[in-house]
């Protein structure tokens, strides 16, 4: 017998054991956005897909139902065996929760292979995490890593996560970096795969005594972030970290390498050029082309991303904290102090 279950259990059960979430979508449903952790195996190809689609609207329900069973029928040993391979309870879901997941369902059970169905599917998830999202109540505080491009705050979040510092990392969410460069050597995310997943990262942290991030711009690339939670982390504690620029030129080529894709960095920066004084914006131009990154980084910084970042920060020195370092080790050192006189005082 198929179990149907709620979407705000699938969290929790995906806590509470090794559950399998499978997404019988289509490979390119699944990779425009599905829910954190599931992994694919379809019932059609993208083109079966279409074709199934295309049949239920020109000769009805009933046609397209046979196609399907037909196309599908061929393919169910390999189909099947997949299932085999997984060891743990398994959950499948599909767009609404109609027929491919509950034909999955119960050909799986079928076989002795025990499968929940998410009820509503991947649709009734969306509206579960917009709904939780839009009234999240936000307990651990917010400490934001802030400072100049290249201060390499996106390093930091990274290398403190790894220690097992509660963190959440809004670019890596958003696949971008939050600058006109941002989206290059990186997939940006849609709005819907951003939500899944920002709201799982605030649950897994939800019963933390704070949170890391870093200061971002409300949207960030193609997303944005909740109105909620950009009204906090401005009104939260800003630790501001402050590198030389040989070391924050440093460590944006070590990030974006646009020795790999010259052109896209051409592209973008003709986005820009216009706010820049025309003499600096030619010299720019003119290292880009000649693929001399370290000079025209250093010229973008100045004239551009510097007096932009002046501009939008604006906080007041009792939400302030100063790091200065000579490079990044550094940096984390003192952010490790900083939290470890936090906890002592929790």
């Amino acid at each position: 017998m198929v179990k149907d279950i709620q979407a705000e259990d699938l969290y929790q059960l995906k806590k509470t054991n090794k559950q399998v979430i499978v997404d019988v979508r289509s490979p390119q449903e699944f990779q425009e956005a599905t829910i954190p952790g599931s992994i694919n195996i379809p019932l059609f190809s993208d083109q079966e897909r279409a074709e199934v689609g295309t049949i239920y609207k020109q000769q009805g329900p009933e046609a397209a139902k046979e196609k399907g069973l037909a196309i599908f029928s061929k393919k169910l040993p390999d189909f099947i065996g997949e299932f085999k391979k997984l060891d743990a309870p398994i959950t499948v879901f599909c767009w609404r929760g109609g027929m491919r997941s509950k034909t999955a369902a119960t050909v799986l059970g079928l076989m002795g292979i025990e499968a929940n169905r998410l009820s509503g599917g991947i649709r009734a998830y969306r509206e579960w995490t917009v709904d939780l999202l839009n009234h999240f109540d936000l307990k651990p505080k917010l400490l934001v890593l802030n400072g100049y491009t290249g201060n390499g705050k996106t390093i930091l979040l990274e290398r403190l996560a790894a220690k097992g510092y509660p963190v959440i990392d809004l670019e890596k969410i958003a696949g971008h970096r939050g600058s006109i460069f941002g989206h290059i050597g990186m997939t940006p995310a849609n709005q819907r795969s951003f939500d899944y997943n920002l709201l799982e990262k605030l649950l897994d942290l939800e019963h933390q005594p704070y949170i890391l991030i870093e200061g971002e711009s409300k949207r960030i690339g193609k997303v944005m972030m909740p109105d909620w939670l950009d009204q906090i982390k401005e009104q939260s504690q800003q630790i501001f970290i402050h590198l030389p620029i040989e070391e924050r030129i440093r460590n944006i080529l070590d990030d974006y390498q646009p020795w790999l894709t010259p052109d896209q960095f051409m592209e973008a920066f003709q986005l820009i050029r216009r706010r820049l004084p025309t003499p600096v914006a030619k010299e720019i131009a003119q290292h880009l082309e000649e693929q001399d990154f370290s000079q025209a980084v250093e010229l973008l910084l100045t004239y551009y991303y510097d007096s932009l970042y002046d501009y939008s920060t604006n906080y007041p020195k009792s939400q302030t904290t100063e790091i200065y370092a000579n490079d990044i080790k550094e940096a984390e050192e003192q952010v490790e102090e900083l939290l470890l006189k936090l906890q002592q005082v929790h």
